[in-house]
This record gives structure tokens, C-alpha cells and sequence, in this order.
């Protein structure tokens, strides 16, 4: 069914917002929903907005254990998505119900929830990182393989953007994404993250001509730190998880002539529960050390 000619005219703003927001991160859940749209209110609020979406055919769900529902746009919510004014988000593809209730969810369901982690971070601090700030599945292309022509494709997870303001400055965060919830080995899982490395030596000749420039250059101002979240299993498992990736990382030949990548690791479950600006994180250089996402040893408020 084609979707109506002025369809986003008879909803509210939050209606509008939460469609763009399924358009963008493809499946959330109702609470995630009301994290990032109505986060002052209950979620019976949240559930009207969802059912006039639903009402309209603008959205669909599957359901959750415990009652909770995981939303995604139909063909006509897709459609009246990329006809907002203004909206500069890429084309998406649209999810169906069977990827919705495959395996698809939990890894795009914990993505989202590392992106909320930082918009709640965000509004505590008075930052800047609203729920269109994480960007998923964003290909960049790698040297081509030897014996091909086609190169290959390094497909961060998500790519994610956060504005950091005091009195003195405003500065920008880039970070790339992995989510990792345990369903491949460690050592698949560091030689993942090495890539990163040949991303960072990447060059190609400006459109003009001239000298070669880093491909990465042309797509960030500087290279996103990787930030590796860990999920799927129990804490010891994944502490010890963590602990292993971040041996092998350390003894990559990659990694170590490319220092310019930095990485740090942690849990799902401490990002949600404590906020990037906990010191939750580990990197190779000085695996126990905690930092926070920034890389200092502890939280400082006057940051």
C-alpha cells in the first residue's frame, strides 16, 4: 500500500520523532522508546504514541517476554519516514517481521541500548547527544584482497557522535561501535578489531587529483576511538572474554604500527547500569586499568 500524501501531517511532534527514530535504529522496544522520546513521562504515554503509529499502519511489533513489545516501521511507515522535510539519514532498509523476531533483534536491540547509555549521559551533563546520534552499519571500504578487484567492505556496528560542552569549549566525539555478544571466538573477535588498523592505513587520491590522503580523513576529523561492548554471556565469562581480546590485541602486529587505533572494551551490563563516564572500560595499552570512555582513570564532574 502506498503510503498516504501527507501522512506525518496528523501526528504530534514526539509521534514524528519516534517514526524518524524506527526509521534510523530499524528496532526499538517500547522502554527504549521511552528513553530516548519520553523520558520524563510513564510508558502508558510512550504506548499511545506507539498505537497511533501502530493505527495509522506506520508501525508494527513483535512481542517481548514480560509483556514488553520491539517495534520497526512497515512498508508505509518507511515511506512517510523518507518524506520528512529535512531529514538527511540515508535510505534504510526496511526490517520484516521474521528478522524482527530473529536473530537480528537482541544485536540491534544492544547497539540501540549502547546509544541510549550515552543520550542519558548526555542530558545529566548537559551535552549534546540526542537520540539520532549513532548512525548503524557504516561500510568502509578496505584495500582490495590480493587476486581480487573489489575491495573489502569493514562494516562498523554503529558509528556514534557526541558534543561535549563546558564553559571554556565544545568539543566532538567520534567512536566507532562493536557490539560483540560472545557468537564468535576471541581471537575472530581481536582479528575483527585489528582491521580497524588497515582502515586507519587506507589512502586514496583526492577526486582532483594529488597526493593520497587517508580515507578515513575524508569521512572523519579524526579517527574514532573503538569502542567494544560486550554482551550474551555471564559476567565472569565475559570478564574473562574481555581480558583475552585485550592480550591478543596487544601482540597484533597491525595494532602495534598503527597506535593511532585506540580501543577500549567493556560490558553491556555496566554501560547501561553506570554510564560511559564510569570507569568501566579497558584498552590493550593497560588492560587493568579502568577508564571511562574518554580514557581518564576516573570520573571527573569538572570536565
Amino acid at each position: 500500500m502506498n503510503a498516504p500524501a501527507h501522512p506525518v501531517r496528523r501526528l504530534d511532534a514526539t509521534a514524528v520523532e519516534i517514526l524518524e527514530s524506527l526509521y534510523q535504529h530499524r528496532l526499538l522496544s517500547t522502554r527504549q522508546i521511552n528513553a530516548l522520546h519520553t523520558p520524563g513521562a510513564g510508558r502508558r504515554l510512550t504506548r499511545k504514541k506507539l498505537g497511533r503509529l501502530r493505527d495509522a499502519g506506520l508501525a508494527a511489533s513483535v512481542g517481548l517476554p514480560g509483556g514488553m513489545g520491539v517495534w520497526y516501521l512497515t512498508g508505509r511507515g518507511a515511506a512517510a519516514a523518507e518524506a520528512i522535510p529535512n531529514r538527511i539519514e540515508t535510505r534504510r532498509k526496511l526490517v520484516p517481521r521474521e528478522q524482527a523476531l530473529g536473530p537480528l533483534q537482541a544485536h540491534t536491540l544492544g547497539v540501540n541500548d549502547i546509544g541510549i547509555a550515552f543520550v542519558a549521559a548526555a542530558r545529566n551533563r548537559g551535552d549534546e547527544c540526542g537520540p539520532f546520534a549513532w548512525r548503524h552499519e557504516i561500510a568502509h571500504p578496505l584495500a582490495p584482497p590480493p587476486g581480487r578487484r573489489r575491495p573489502e567492505q569493514l562494516i562498523a556496528d554503529a558509528v556514534l557522535t557526541y558534543q561535549r560542552s563546558t564553559t571554556k569549549r565544545t568539543s566532538f566525539h567520534y567512536r566507532f561501535v562493536e557490539l560483540d555478544r560472545a557468537n564468535r571466538s576471541a581471537d575472530d573477535l581481536a582479528a575483527r578489531l585489528a582491521r580497524y588498523a588497515q582502515l586507519y592505513r587506507r589512502t586514496v587520491t583526492p577526486a582532483g587529483g594529488g597526493d593520497p590522503v587517508a580515507l578515513w580523513s575524508q569521512l572523519y576529523p579524526a579517527f574514532p576511538t573503538l569502542l567494544v561492548v560486550l554482551a550474551g554471556r555471564s559476567r565472569p565469562a565475559l570478564e574473562r572474554r574481555r581480558q583475552t581480546v585485550l592480550a591478543i590485541c596487544r601482540e597484533d602486529p597491525d595494532l602495534a604500527r598503527t597506535p593511532q587505533v585506540e580501543i577500549a572494551i567493556c560490558l553491556l551490563d555496566d554501560l547501561t547500569a553506570a554510564g560511559p563516564f564510569a570507569a568501566i572500560f579497558r584498552s590493550p595499552d593497560e588492560p587493568d586499568a579502568p577508564i571511562d570512555w574518554l580514557g581518564n582513570g576516573a570520573r571527573d564532574e569538572a570536565r
